[in-house]
């Protein structure tokens, strides 16, 4: 399996050179040159393996520079018991009739980023002897608030890393912030930014292709990487959990084997759905992916009509993750359905960066909307979805499973395509635990700290409160450092002690 460049087709790299590396050299994204095909005995003989199988079952197609022991090293590690809370890793829980939920979020950081970001550090490891000549790897990282904590935990302390994360100083929870800043490890560190997730993602990317900073790191023996989505080594886990639902369903009953499903995606930077639809390519049996978002609709605006312009009003939200105006992975999904045009995915990306705007052609986006229905729902129909699945299922779900909830019910009522369902599920409640219980207390809930936030949510509904979480209580803040998006470049020196 060899991996290529959105942005230059002739290239070809090993899967551990693409991970290594994180992002192409002219900023392009690795892509598979080509797919491998499970026709529906091969995904039905996953039915009776644990999550860890299934995963080394798929991975293994893609990862074919990895040794047999080198793979099992990594995917043992990084989904052992004791890291989720959930003995199937994944567990899919059904709510009512077709209406199926993924639960991505018993890992040790409770979001779904930790599916892909505890397998990543093993990946990185293994690439990194096969292709970084001893280099310390340094992990540049970009949070809207689940990935920059799920990345923390993955790397800490793990040799020759080093691992950087910026955050949007008002845009993650309180929760999702203290995660952060209390992170231990002596690898880590945490800068927030003034300003939005958008900021930090592109100085992220600015950093990542500046010729200067690489030489200086290089000059340390230091090279950068990343554990956003961008890297392919973060998304690559992602397709497992979409074989192993399609299994779930089979086992409790609620499909046969090669019947469709339709998987519905809470949507910011594009790389969970973008997993979604590389296994419907593999031949999973997906009918369409619903791409559900919040205020900031940049993404569905774009799958109706074409038009990509992130020149609009940003909205904070209580789905923080998803704010986000620029999808980064929607650039993968326009090379594989250009047929690998590498030149339009850089004309289309210059005019994304000059013009914050471009539109793709009428036979594209119908191509597009072959695969993909889209949807959005603002914020009030966020906490009334929450409050009546929990009033009528006895179902808690956090603010980002809500959207996709919320669309998913308008897609039904607009199309009749109610066959049985996946809806992923990307963090626990608790993770936004003001924002949840204002939704089950319908804007009456009381003024209180995180924690007794926390403990009111729990007497309220009886939800199992995370370890993980709880533990937070007694931890010290570390990290207290803010900066100016146009200062990220001076920030990663100083906290590298260049």
């Amino acid at each position: 399996m060899l991996y290529t460049s959105t942005r230059d087709n002739s290239i070809r790299v090993s899967a551990a050179q693409a991970i290594a590396q994180g992002i192409s050299e002219e900023g392009g994204l690795f892509v598979p040159v080509e797919l491998p095909h499970f026709d529906i005995d091969k995904i039905s003989s996953m039915t009776t393996m644990s999550y860890i199988d299934r995963a080394k079952t798929v991975l293994k197609e893609f990862l074919t520079d990895f040794s047999e022991e080198e793979l099992d090293y990594c995917v043992s590690g990084a989904y052992a018991a004791e890291k989720f809370s959930s003995p199937q890793i994944a567990p899919t829980v059904n709510v009512d009739g077709n209406k199926n939920i993924l639960e991505l979020w018993h890992g040790p950081t409770c979001a779904f980023k930790d599916m892909a970001l505890q397998l990543l550090p093993y990946l990185m490891t293994v690439s990194a002897k096969k292709t970084a000549d001893g280099k310390t790897i340094v992990i540049l990282v970009a949070t809207s608030g689940d990935t920059g904590k799920a990345a923390l935990e993955g790397f800490k302390n793990v040799d020759h890393t080093k691992i950087l994360v910026f955050y949007p100083v008002d845009g993650v929870s309180p929760m999702q912030k203290l995660q952060m800043t209390t992170q231990e490890g002596d690898n880590v560190a945490v800068c927030a930014i003034n300003g939005n997730f958008d900021d930090a993602q592109s100085a992220v990317k600015s950093i990542f292709t500046n010729a200067e900073i690489k030489d200086e790191l290089a000059k340390k023996n230091m090279m950068f990487s990343s554990a956003n989505s961008i890297n392919w080594g973060r998304l690559v886990p992602q397709i497992v959990y979409y074989f192993s639902t399609y299994c779930d369903l089979i086992n409790m009953g609620k499909i046969k084997a090669g019947d469709k499903i339709n998987v519905v995606v809470p949507t910011g930077n594009f790389g969970n759905i973008l997993a979604g639809y590389y296994a419907k390519k593999m031949g999973l049996p997906i009918k369409t992916l619903v791409c559900a978002s919040n205020s900031n609709n940049v993404l569905t605006d774009f799958l109706k009509t074409g038009t990509y312009d992130k020149n609009r009003k940003f909205y904070t939200t209580t789905s923080p993750s998803m704010d986000i105006l620029i999808s980064s992975n929607l650039e993968r999904l326009l090379y594989h359905m250009s047929d690998g045009d590498d030149k339009l995915i850089r004309d289309l990306m210059n005019k994304l960066s000059t013009d914050g705007k471009y539109t793709v052609s009428d036979e594209l986006i119908a191509k597009i909307q072959k695969e993909f229905d889209a949807g959005f729902t603002a914020e009030q129909n966020v906490d009334d979805t929450i409050k009546y699945h929990f009033d009528k299922y006895h179902y808690l779900c956090d603010t980002h499973t809500a959207v996709a909830v919320k669309v998913y019910d308008e897609y039904v009522k607009a199309t009749g395509d109610d066959i049985p369902t996946v809806i992923d599920s990307t963090a626990s409640p608790y993770k936004f635990s003001a924002s949840v219980l204002n939704a089950v207390l319908a804007g009456k809930a009381p003024k209180l700290d995180e924690f007794a936030m926390v403990d009111e949510l729990h007497k309220v509904t009886g939800a199992d409160v995370p370890k993980p979480l709880a533990s937070l209580k007694d931890k010290s803040v570390r990290f207290k450092d803010v900066c100016n998006k146009e200062d990220m470049s001076q920030m990663v020196f100083k906290l590298l002690d260049l």
